[in-house]
């Protein structure tokens, strides 16, 4: 489903070029459940922002569903993001005063999804995330593992073929990151293909396979890693150099 090769990102500020993302290559089946790992400035983030179609890789080659998508234009691009990709967003990304009915079906409204079936879709979803008693409230009004459930419902609305969560347990509390990482779960074994961008090694553990990044590269890919066995590797600066 996902092939990313020689992939880099260079980041250009005045004379220096900063490399976040550095010769990575990897790819991830249709159904796996992959966590990407790695401390602050390692690269992860902005190797989520190349899967997601939010950014192009200065150099190598992302391929989704057999479409290059690293060749792609701006409003290609945005063809994949509303068709192709779900979101989970660390910070949630809600409309505070509407409510979580409209939150999820939004993404219909801009998909071309008929009228008659948004409704039952955004409900029957929400239902799923067990939030069913909560539908008419106002997303503000939400716990944030609530606010987190809403998200998780809003990404799955156009049936992507690939959820991308980021830090999606950053923000709440360690109960409610419990119940999220179970619908994770769940969702995993209804065969979604789900990719989660964690610095944390207790979430990364729940995922079936876990590749770590440091200082924009690849250091290490492993299925089935236990919580003591994943290992952060200290926090360096990206690597720099000089432009000529």
């Amino acid at each position: 489903m996902i092939k990313i090769s020689h992939l880099s990102k260079v980041y250009h500020t005045g004379t220096i070029d900063t490399v976040a993302v550095d010769d990575v290559s990897f790819e991830i089946k249709k159904g796996e459940f992959v966590a990407i790992m790695g401390p602050s400035g390692s690269g992860k983030s902005t190797l989520m922002h190349i899967i997601g179609a939010l950014d192009v890789p200065t150099s190598g080659e992302y391929v989704l569903d057999g479409r290059a998508v690293s060749q792609l234009k701006s409003d290609q691009l945005a063809e994949v993001r509303n068709q192709k990709i779900g979101f989970i967003f660390q910070a949630y990304n809600l409309l505070p005063r509407t409510t979580t009915l409209k939150n999820v079906m939004l993404p219909m409204m801009y998909g071309d999804v008929p009228k008659a079936e948004r409704v039952p879709r955004a409900t029957e979803l929400l239902k799923m995330v067990g939030l069913s008693h909560r539908i008419n409230h106002l997303t503000n009004q939400l716990s944030g593992g609530q606010q987190q459930r809403v998200a998780i419902a809003r990404a799955l609305v156009m049936n992507p073929s690939i959820l991308l969560a980021d830090e999606p347990t950053g923000n709440i509390a360690s109960n409610q990151a419990n119940e999220i990482m179970e619908i994770f779960h769940q969702l995993h074994k209804k065969g979604h293909t789900i990719v989660m961008i964690t610095h944390e090694p207790d979430i990364a553990a729940h995922a079936e396979r876990v590749i770590i990044i440091k200082d924009g590269k690849l250091v290490n890919d492993h299925d089935q890693q236990t919580t003591e066995e994943l290992q952060v590797p200290p926090l360096q600066k990206t690597s720099t150099k000089r432009r000529k």
